[in-house]
């Protein structure tokens, strides 16, 4: 039995480098692996691309939340929000711990920008309630955001017990810190860096981050730490950086 969590976020941007020229995806995969997270909260995971794959001599044959998890992690969840021609991509959460059911809720606004909310229900051994997690990657748009926000609020009062652990995390886009007022708040979470430091991180872009756009919300636990994970080998490998935090149960 545990109450303690090791979990992280990260945009992985299809693989590839940040102008998409080149296939990254297998230093995102060691990247991730040293990191050593019991939970990943993923964005733009490309379930499948047949164009990038014929690009590409070294092209994942699994969808890439499956070749990220391989062996590591043992349980995982794809919510594929885009659908074209060439192929599909979402969110995903990889876990070490079983996952109970999982659900994916489009949440797009128009068709240019196809979102959704992944929402899992984890069984860490030995504790009593399952742990919620929902991994978001929220639009560009201010107002877009907003009611995006309202939808994942609603579904949170509707589906997680007020006692539950609950973890929200992903790519928020919200450089103007509206999160705290319209999510966080209604729901009674903290965000694991304002909590740590006093603002939200900065993880965008990798290479210097200067922009907050990538959020870990929680309910039920207390933050131990916070790091973001950028410059070197990070910026190399997607335009955000990786964020992860260790969190204890209450």
């Amino acid at each position: 039995m545990t109450d303690t969590l090791h979990i992280a976020t990260y945009n992985i941007h299809k693989g590839l480098s940040f102008f998409k020229r080149r296939l990254v995806i297998h230093e995102v995969r060691e990247h991730l692996r040293r990191i050593n997270a019991d939970l990943l909260f993923l964005q733009e995971v490309q379930g499948g691309h047949t164009r990038q794959a014929r690009r590409f001599a070294n092209w994942p044959t699994q969808p890439q939340h499956e070749f990220i998890a391989d062996s590591v992690w043992k349980d995982f969840a794809y919510g594929r929000n885009a659908v074209y021609d060439a192929g599909d991509h979402g969110n995903a959460i990889l876990s070490r711990f079983p996952i109970l059911k999982w659900d994916n809720e489009d949440i797009s606004e128009h068709r240019y920008e196809s979102r959704g909310l992944l929402h899992c229900e984890i069984q860490v051994p030995g504790w009593q309630t399952a742990l919620h997690c929902v991994c978001v990657h929220l639009a560009l748009t201010s107002r877009h955001r907003s009611r995006q926000m309202h939808t994942l609020c609603e579904r949170i009062e509707r589906l997680v017990p007020a006692g539950a652990p609950l973890i929200v995390a992903g790519d928020f886009n919200d450089w103007a810190r509206r999160a705290d007022r319209e999510l966080a708040k209604p729901l009674g979470m903290r965000e694991v860096f304002e909590q740590t430091y006093g603002r939200p991180a900065r993880s965008f872009p990798a290479a210097l981050p200067v922009f907050q756009l990538d959020r870990i919300y929680v309910r039920g636990f207390t933050v131990k730490d916070a790091r973001v994970h950028h410059g070197g080998a990070w910026a190399r490998a997607s335009d955000h950086a990786a964020l992860t935090s260790t969190i204890v149960k209450i």
